[in-house]
């Protein structure tokens, strides 16, 4: 916080009541949130700052007297260009890291579920690798300069292709090995200024809750992980060259260094499924010491291979890739199948003993990350295998070839996304008329007296709500793309028999070669558009903030949950903007002051997580209000474990029950919370849960008002901050806290 503690930063005058406002993930302006035009900093930093209105001028008070705060926190998860397109390339890391945090609610899964997305994260750590060993040492310095045809006109490969294999691959090593280190040094950097808003010390309450995404110090997990995924990839590397040393000549440091190396896979394995060495603090010491040791022997392993790669004189076997390349690849895939379905059987038995809280995020997520990964890889690989065929002439562009499991993994990668969007289809056929007539219900209730003249505003207005209802029929789209997927990596053992996909599809079923081959085609392309959409994505979510609503949404939810699966994952923001959320309220109160916590979209998530953080004095001269909240619709189903009504019902109880949720029928995201209270549903006096959600009319009327030539706009998701009715419930949550707290 620029060197000032939030404590010692900023005027705040006693007795007050402050609104702290709090934006979601549109990246909004302070002045935006606040609802005026000038604006001043009062504690923070350019990352995450607070801010208030600028005394002398009119109008710096909100509803009901209150004093105005905006917590801007936007530019955590983004910030600045190069690390906006890096969430890009960390996007399957990211993804993998947050499956881990979706899982059911049963306790005795957590253990198994952590353990198996740990153990997929450094399957595509490993895959990282392997797409730059396909590149760098397959395509290159194994085909492209053991072929004169290949190198010729290619002066940048020209002078190494003359040397020996041996002397090729412990060169072009170096580029696998430079990957490594970048991934390395990205993980290890810091996103933010964190340190200071780390928590030394955890109350352990026995039970997971959505306060422990900012309450607990990851640091040291994160490191220990590392340390881990920095031995897997090394090894990788390493297994790869000596994989191709492998035979019935090999030289007996070949083979010794082969033991050792799988030795440091194995204890990365087995290192990754210890959450008691991993996650202790009192292990703390030892911990760090045994993973950075595995990590020492590891790089050390890489310079003796790259040594006996170079002198040892035995002969390279024979073939047209890589040796045993393929097969490492393929064997990869098929691990990934089996942990994928390991995380769904998970699930399925998490849903069978808890059928109210799903859990379905975690596979589907999973099979995204792996998906996109898997993607990505067989993309750059084929990519740079045409880019060595382009000058060749029509008979031999398969001159450099990469191998049959990167084909069957962009095969299944298009029969993933085919099948989808085929699912999608049906379930937005099937469900279609139930959405509709729920529609028009609402409608007809809303607006029972709308003129003639006002059809083809309800119409849009009851096609808003069909559409924002159809968030609660992605379950199904999602899971049929994880069992796709699933199928689709399943498919890369026929890689191992050396068959490609067109000779199977039509041996066996009939379906003409050339289209299999045309789809392959087709679908390298099109991932290539995801991959350039994606650094579109990146780069307009950084400069314009209109386009960070939408786009923005990946990052800022990815990014939310700390880095407990997958250490080059994105940096976790909530480590910093939960404490220090919970200081600067902690401070307000303590100067005498009562605060109003208000909180719009992914907003009312962090305030959430703040209140289950506030120490008890605090929480009695609090209220909240949120509105467009996602916390029953989204995190609810996709977080059971972190975000159940048990979890709700206690940020309510730490705030005395002074707490409004506003939502509309027609957005997309946020949702009620504990009751629709829509009317004519029965009313429940006795339980307090039942007089936090307020549903609002959206749109306020279907016909212009007489001062206008437009009808009221339709806000959906949008806060909409000047929004009369939202002003009324800040000034009855400021008039309880009044009246109620001392």
């Amino acid at each position: 916080m620029s060197g000032t503690p939030a404590s010692a930063a900023g005027p705040a005058e006693t007795g007050e009541v402050v609104e702290l406002r709090v934006h979601g993930v549109s990246g909004a302006g302070a002045e935006q949130v606040l609802d005026r035009p000038h604006a001043y900093q009062v504690a923070g930093d350019n990352n995450g700052g607070f801010f208030r209105p600028r005394p002398g001028y009119p109008d710096t008070r909100g509803p009901g007297g209150v004093t105005v705060e905006a917590y801007r926190w936007s530019d955590l998860p983004s910030g600045t260009a190069v690390r906006t397109l890096s969430l890009v390339f960390l996007l399957p890391f990211m993804l993998c890291n947050v499956a881990a945090w979706m899982r059911p609610t049963p306790p005795e899964s957590h253990a198994l579920m952590k353990t198996l997305c740990r153990v997929l994260g450094l399957t595509l750590t490993a895959l990282y690798v392997l797409s730059i060993v396909g590149v760098a040492l397959d395509l290159v310095a194994w085909q492209c300069m053991a072929s004169p045809r290949c190198v010729r006109d290619r002066d940048w490969l020209s002078w190494l292709g003359a040397q020996p294999t041996g002397l090729r691959l412990a060169v072009l090593s170096l580029v696998p090995a430079g990957a490594i280190g970048l991934l390395w040094w990205l993980g290890a950097r810091p996103g933010r200024p964190f340190s200071a808003f780390r928590p030394t010390t955890r109350t352990e309450s026995g039970k997971y809750q959505l306060g422990a995404a900012g309450e607990q110090n990851f640091a040291p997990i994160v490191g220990r992980l590392r340390s881990i995924h920095v031995a897997t990839a090394f090894a990788t590397l390493d297994a790869s060259l000596l994989a191709a040393r492998a035979g019935p000549g090999a030289s007996v440091a070949s083979l010794v260094l082969a033991v050792l190396v799988g030795a440091v896979l194995v204890a990365c394995v087995v290192l990754v499924c210890a959450h008691n060495l991993i996650e202790r603090p009192k292990a703390g010491p030892r911990a760090d010491l045994v993973m950075r040791t595995l990590r020492t022997i590891a790089c050390g392993l890489t310079v003796l291979v790259v040594v006996v790669v170079l002198v040892d004189p035995t002969p390279w076997p024979a073939g047209i890739g890589l040796p045993r390349y393929g097969a490492t690849l393929a064997w990869i895939f098929v691990a990934q199948t089996l942990l994928l379905a390991g995380i769904g059987l998970v699930v399925l038995r998490g849903r069978g003993m808890r059928a109210t809280r799903s859990g379905w995020g975690a596979p589907a997520i999973a099979a995204v990350a792996t998906g996109l990964a898997v993607a990505f890889s067989s993309e750059l690989v084929y990519r740079v295998a045409d880019l060595l065929n382009r000058d060749q002439p029509t008979a031999a562009r398969l001159l450099i070839s990469p191998p049959p499991a990167y084909k069957w993994a962009i095969f299944g990668f298009v029969l993933a996304v085919l099948g989808t969007l085929l699912v999608a289809g049906l379930v937005t056929v099937i469900s279609v008329r139930s959405r509709y007539r729920i529609a028009a219900e609402i409608v007809a209730r809303d607006f029972p007296n709308a003129p003639p003249e006002a059809g083809p505003r309800l119409r849009q207005v009851e096609r808003t709500i069909a559409r924002a209802r159809f968030t609660e029929h992605l379950e199904p789209i999602t899971m049929a793309y994880a069992c796709l997927i699933g199928l689709g990596l399943a498919t890369s053992v026929f890689g191992l028999m050396g068959r490609y996909p067109a000779d199977i599809v039509q041996g066996y079923i009939g379906v003409p070669g050339d289209l299999v081959n045309f789809l392959l085609g087709t679908g390298s392309y099109v991932i290539a558009a995801i991959l350039l959409g994606l650094l579109v994505g990146g780069i307009f979510a950084y400069r314009t903030v209109e386009f960070r609503r939408y786009v923005g949404v990946i990052w800022d939810l990815g990014t939310f949950w700390p880095r407990g699966t997958h250490p080059f994952a994105p940096p976790c923001y909530a480590e910093r903007a939960v404490p220090e959320l919970t200081r600067r309220i902690t401070y307000l109160v303590g100067q005498g002051n009562r605060v109003l916590l208000s909180g719009h979209s992914h907003g009312s998530v962090l305030l959430a997580a703040t209140v289950l953080q506030l120490p008890e004095r605090v929480g009695e001269r609090v209220a909240l209000l949120t509105y467009g909240s996602p916390l029953r619709r989204l995190y609810g189903p996709l977080f059971p474990a972190y975000v159940d009504d048990d979890v709700l019902r206690e940020v309510g109880r730490r705030v005395g029950w002074r707490w409004i949720n506003i939502w509309r029928d027609t957005d997309q995201i946020g949702s009620w919370i504990f009751s629709p209270n829509r009317p004519g549903d029965p009313t429940r006096p006795d339980d307090p849960a039942a007089t936090v959600d307020r549903r609002q009319i959206d749109p306020r009327d279907v016909v212009p008002p007489p001062s206008d030539s437009v009808p009221p706009p339709i806000f959906g998701h949008w806060p909409g901050e000047s929004d009369d009715r939202l002003t009324e419930s800040v000034r009855e949550l400021a008039e309880r806290l009044r009246t109620e707290t001392s």
